[in-house]
């Protein structure tokens, strides 16, 4: 499920990243082939990948010491180089298996919105649909408030920062085309898809503009790492990643100003030297997720986790020390 879990050139701000809290004008609120290694199973231990006896040649205990000792099979690592390109690195053993991605997906979202900069202080007043969605999916919320007035790049972060299934509908309500609001969103829905093609994410698919999945929400880790880089490519989005913390205001339905202030869900940016972001994700189905990048020494890697355990930030820096490593 997107909500988590109940559970040019890239951008080199000193990205870092955001959970949500919320405090309101009168009431305070709160809310909360690659590179593999040059085996398959590159990804793990030789214990760990069930050799028999100790009897792996030289060369094959050579590729499996020289690459990210982690947990994650689904896993991919890429060195962005000047941001228009990428090099590969290294994949996990199903660095190419399509599974659930959860709030990951949230970076196409943006990615689509992005591409109407012009629309970006263009207004949006939050509906109560949107606060009943998230009650209905049990969905991560930047707790936006009905009858509020915020503008696109607001969204964005509320979308990005505390992972809002509520920005995200809102968005994907009011920047697609139809006249009730299933069109509108039907419609979101495949540009994100058009978008993915066109980016030849061939092992991705979205049902859904936050991750909650309808049954056929899927990507690769490959995938994910090459959509995350192309969405650093966009200075706004590369922006608001970085951030560990937004505050913000915007006129509620009674004329009053409420302030709003929304918390990270990337631990990476206050574990990591160098870490840029990108967007996390979790749910019953997909685990935990974690797209990520970090700069040093003039390079930038991007990597993709799917389908991990609560480590995966832990196996994020494990990849990106060993990637710069290299």
């Amino acid at each position: 499920m997107g909500a988590h879990a109940r559970p040019n050139r890239i951008h080199r701000t000193g990205v870092r990243i955001a959970m949500v809290a919320l405090v309101g004008a009168a009431l305070p609120i709160s809310a909360g082939g690659l590179a593999q290694a040059a085996t398959p199973d590159a990804t793990h231990s030789a214990d760990e990948n069930g050799r028999q006896g100790g009897e792996a040649t030289g060369a094959q205990d050579a590729n499996v010491q020289d690459a990210p000792q982690i947990n994650a099979d689904h896993a991919f690592l890429l060195d962005a180089r000047d941001g228009s390109q990428e090099r590969e690195l290294w994949g996990g053993a199903k660095a190419d298996e399509s599974v659930s991605m959860a709030s990951t997906t949230k970076i196409m979202t943006a990615l689509v919105v992005l591409k109407h900069p012009e629309l970006l202080n263009r207004q949006i007043t939050v509906k109560q649909e949107y606060r009943d969605y998230v009650q209905k999916v049990g969905g991560s919320t930047a707790d936006l408030q009905t009858g509020d007035t915020l503008t696109v790049e607001q969204l964005l972060h509320a979308l990005l920062i505390p992972s809002g299934d509520d920005a995200a509908m809102a968005l994907a309500d009011n920047l697609g085309r139809g006249d009730t609001a299933e069109a509108r969103i039907a419609d979101f829905v495949h540009q994100m898809n058009v978008e993915a093609q066109q980016l030849g994410l061939t092992g991705t698919n979205f049902d859904s503009f936050d991750g909650v999945s309808q049954g056929n929400n899927h990507s690769t880790a490959r995938d994910l790492a090459k959509l995350g880089q192309r969405a650093m490519l966009k200075p706004v989005f590369a922006d608001i990643v970085q951030k560990k913390q937004f505050k913000t205001e915007a006129v509620a339905a009674n004329g009053h100003i409420r302030y709003y202030t929304w918390n990270t869900t990337n631990k990476l940016l206050s574990s990591y030297d160098g870490a840029l972001g990108i967007k996390t994700g979790s749910g019953p189905e997909a685990g935990y997720a974690l797209v990520f990048a970090a700069e040093r020494d003039n390079r930038t890697l991007v990597g993709a986790i799917l389908k991990d355990d609560q480590g995966r930030f832990d196996d994020a820096t494990k990849m990106l020390d060993w990637g710069f490593a290299h």
